[in-house]
């Protein structure tokens, strides 16, 4: 089914992913997914959820006297932060396990919208190229954790650290989420990483936004079980609507 492809903001995209993952011809590559974060993510909130007010109140009990007024302001973004790190680590998990699967979805996602076939591979060719697709997960793992490290590292610091690092870390995370999920298209397209990344950065506008987007819902119980396929869907979108064309391979 050709499915026309419009053109969104970078929130427009991902309520426009919601409406991809639950249409009927793409419901069951959505399924496997689905699953893999349903089990890890799900998993993971209950153990933050049981520790959330001890740690907050450990970094707020480390800050000086004189800025304790600061408490009112850096606990819902503390409680942001901490939500976000552990997100995003298990759905980087989530992905490593479903990168396969996410792939497979981004191609179909990308047909019914474009009405043009991607590749003629099935499930047993999408599962013989497990080892690069997962070398390429290793890539974006390798591109994100000195970064992460710094910024844990900030966060540690007093005062400074623990009133800059949340926001900061926030805008990264955002972009990194924007990374993660539209490589699967431009992996489908065999692009490079670097230049799927500088793609992005020409329209950081809506990377940053699809991004922020993705990094909100994983923080909302229930709703982060859904967050990989449908951001999945919607970046496989923004691709088309964005950079398909415009993309000299």
């Amino acid at each position: 089914m050709h499915t026309e492809s419009k053109r969104h903001s970078g929130f427009g995209y991902f309520i426009y992913g919601l409406k991809i993952a639950l249409s009927p011809s793409i419901r069951k590559f959505v399924l496997l997914p689905l699953l893999a974060n349903v089990l890890l993510v799900g998993g993971a909130l209950f153990y933050i959820f049981s520790n959330l007010n001890i740690w907050i109140e450990s970094w707020i009990g480390g800050l000086p006297e004189f800025l304790s007024w600061l408490s009112y302001v850096l606990w819902p973004l503390l409680t942001l932060t901490i939500l976000a790190t552990f997100s995003y680590f298990f759905s980087t998990l989530a992905n490593f396990v479903a990168a396969p699967f996410n792939g497979l979805l981004a191609e179909k996602v990308e047909e019914m919208l474009s009405g043009k076939k991607v590749s003629d591979d099935g499930l047993l060719d999408v599962l013989k190229d497990t080892p690069r697709i997962l070398a390429r997960e290793w890539r974006k793992l390798v591109y994100v954790l000195p970064k992460a490290i710094g910024l844990f590292l900030l966060l540690l610091i007093p005062a400074l650290g623990q009133t800059v690092a949340p926001f900061l870390w926030f805008i990264f995370t955002a972009w990194i989420l924007a990374i993660q999920y539209a490589d699967y298209p431009f992996d489908n397209h065999k692009i490079s990483f670097d230049d799927m990344r500088n793609n992005l950065k020409q329209k950081q506008g809506k990377a940053y936004s699809f991004g922020m987007l993705v990094s909100l819902f994983t923080t909302i119980p229930i709703l982060n079980l859904i967050v990989m396929p449908v951001a999945v869907c919607g970046a496989t979108a923004m691709w088309v609507g964005e950079f398909k064309d415009q993309i000299k391979r």
